[in-house]
């Protein structure tokens, strides 16, 4: 287990917007907008109303706007094995509010031309990344589904979420007009050579077969692990005797995070469980390792070639450094920019609760445990 400390600082689901989440790793404002809701939030509103936390010019934040918001910033904390302090709970409630507030006034000042914009490169981001993961849409609806149950989404509305982050970064680009030059991108490559080094990696494929209950998570009975193993040894004796190994790994292995990719995975030390790193690091290219054991379950593991240690090229990293650094500038100018863009709509918080303090709110601090990956 790795632990760590993090900490979420006041911004949080413009920072998120701005970072442009995965498809559907799922960050706090990748699970929020103002069509998200919950069932729990969909009862309280038939009993009580929908109550208006927030007013301004042609503005409202309504109360199952904010709940919604606010249960998938837990829920997203939960999932990264994260944990807020309860005496933190009402300044990420106020820090949500803002947010939400700030986000839907950018979207007011979006052109048709944004929205245009935004649903184009929407479109393209989704064609890649199925043409990258090998995946037909009926695949990714899939693996999607379940997250959207657990978020009570709608494919269209999660769609949605994903291009009003797209929306917002085009407004607050023209709003802001941050400018990155060339010499400026090479100027920090150079200044933190430490960001750009790569460490040694390999990239290796493997197939395996749990000895977990997929549906608990609890260990299987010493008889179906037998039979799993036995499994495996005639497995290991196809991929010895020249079967396709990627083949082998989409038919049989129990990972579904890489059988759909043949089971490849490209990773430095330090990221997989100490039995599987070791076993794939001592292989010789295209040599296939003996059946490796794990708290997953029986693994076999092929390497396909071994990356040394090297700093990567400016080149290759000069575009999304460049982004990166148009990122952070607009993130400073939103100090002075969101403040004055609320004051002109005089938005209005309504609940005392949720009023802004005079102080910044301080960062809340997380406490966060993260497994290693298998």
């Amino acid at each position: 287990m790795i632990k760590q400390t993090t900490r979420i600082c006041s911004g949080g689901l413009l920072a998120a917007a701005l970072a442009a989440p995965g498809w559907y790793a799922g960050s706090a404002v990748a699970q929020t907008n103002a069509s998200a809701t919950t069932k729990p939030a969909d009862k309280i509103t038939e009993l009580f109303g929908d109550q208006v936390l927030a007013r301004g010019k042609g503005l409202e934040i309504k109360r199952s706007e904010f709940d919604a918001a606010f249960i998938a910033v837990k829920a997203a904390a939960t999932a990264r094995g994260s944990r807020i302090p309860p005496e933190y709970m009402n300044n990420l409630e106020r820090q949500v509010l803002n947010d939400l507030i700030g986000m839907r006034l950018l979207l007011m000042k979006a052109t048709a031309e944004d929205k245009a914009k935004a649903d184009e490169e929407f479109q393209k981001s989704f064609q890649k990344y199925k043409a990258d993961e090998k995946i037909t849409d009926a695949e990714f609806e899939e693996r999607l589904g379940p997250q959207l149950i657990a978020q009570g989404l709608t494919r269209e509305k999660w769609q949605q979420q994903r291009v009003d982050q797209s929306i917002i970064k085009l407004v607050l680009e023209r709003e802001l007009k941050p400018s990155v030059t060339d010499g400026e991108v090479k100027k920090y490559y150079e200044e933190h050579p430490s960001n750009f080094e790569q460490p040694e990696m390999v990239r290796a494929s493997h197939i395996l077969l749990g000895t977990r209950d997929q549906a608990t998570g609890t260990e299987l009975p010493e008889d179906k692990k037998q039979a799993k193993r036995k499994q495996m040894e005639e497995i290991l004796k196809r991929a010895r005797g020249g079967e396709d190994f990627a083949k082998l790994a989409k038919d049989y292995s129990e990972d579904p995070g890489s059988k759909d990719q043949g089971g490849e995975y490209t990773f430095p030390r330090g990221k997989m469980v100490p039995a599987f790193e070791s076993a794939a690091f001592s292989l010789a290219t295209n040599q296939i390792s003996d059946i490796v054991t794990t708290q997953f379950g029986y693994h076999i593991i092929k390497l396909s070639e071994k990356l040394p240690a090297q700093k990567v090229e400016l080149a290759k990293v000069a575009d999304d450094l460049k982004e990166q650094l148009k990122q952070r500038a607009i993130q400073e100018q939103l100090k002075d920019y969101m403040p004055k863009l609320i004051q002109d709509a005089n938005v209005e918080i309504l609940d005392e609760k949720l009023k802004p303090k005079d102080a910044t709110p301080a960062p809340i601090p997380l406490d966060k445990t993260e497994p290693k990956k298998k």
